[in-house]
């Protein structure tokens, strides 16, 4: 049975300012709560109408398919919640391919671009501190469990690149063709808020200016979406360094 006390504190979690006092996140779905039960992340509780997990009996509560119904966020529930700790931020490797986001704003952006860093094998993602928090619902429901295997980090993009002593790159409108631009190996690639693009701060301090080519003859389409974007990047940077 959940308590009043737990179901409150399920409820809470959906705010950011809590999950931030509290240093806990909710996971829902028996996928995504496997991928983090076999990564370092900490379970605090879960809650599981089925036994199928191999989890601390001290941090499993057996629950109702009613009770589930009390403390999820979807409007159909799965069979299983866990909240878990968020962790302590861990160290940026500057020697890799790193993705900075400037100000996205869409929790499903986020989670495809989690997901897509992961599927291409970049260990480091970089937001700034207006970027949607990674520890909401959705996105966490969007990342399928990529979000334990991404180290993420909140931080002044300016200050970052300038610490960083790597070339930084940006995606925008006008650039060199992506498709023809000689592409280094390491390096930050920034990309922008879903209806501005990058802010005139970043973009002054990226090094080079990158566009992904547009084929449509009315060429009617503003933008690329952000997430689509990131996927055509990684992918061309990840190409050519690709041995066949």
């Amino acid at each position: 049975m959940v308590t009043k006390h737990q179901i409150k504190l399920i409820k809470s979690l959906s705010q950011k300012k809590y999950r931030q006092q509290l240093g806990l996140f909710i996971v829902e779905g028996v996928k995504g709560i496997q991928e983090f039960l076999n990564s370092d992340f900490e379970l605090e509780t879960l809650y599981t109408t089925k036994q199928i997990f191999d989890a601390p009996e001290t941090k499993t509560i057996v629950i109702s398919e009613a009770d589930l119904k009390k403390i999820t966020s979807l409007k159909n529930p799965n069979t299983v919640l866990a909240v878990f700790n968020i962790p302590k931020p861990r160290t940026i490797n500057t020697n890799g391919l790193i993705i900075a986001l400037d100000d996205v704003r869409d929790p499903g952006n986020l989670g495809a671009i989690i997901r897509l860093c992961d599927w291409y094998g970049v260990a480091d993602l970089v937001c700034s501190v207006n970027t949607v928090d990674c520890f909401n619902s959705k996105v966490v429901q969007a990342t399928m469990g990529s979000l334990a295997r991404v180290n993420i980090s909140y931080l002044d993009l300016e200050e970052f690149t300038a610490l960083a002593n790597t070339e930084t790159y940006g995606t925008f409108m006008n650039g060199e063709n992506i498709y023809t631009a000689d592409l280094p190996k390491y390096g930050i690639v920034v990309l922008g808020n879903e209806a501005n693009g990058i802010s005139d701060e970043i973009k002054s301090i990226t090094n080079r200016k990158l566009t992904i080519p547009q084929f449509g003859s009315d060429k009617f389409t503003e933008s690329l979406n952000v997430a689509n974007a990131t996927a055509i990047v990684l992918s061309e940077f990840r190409r050519r360094f690709t041995e066949m």
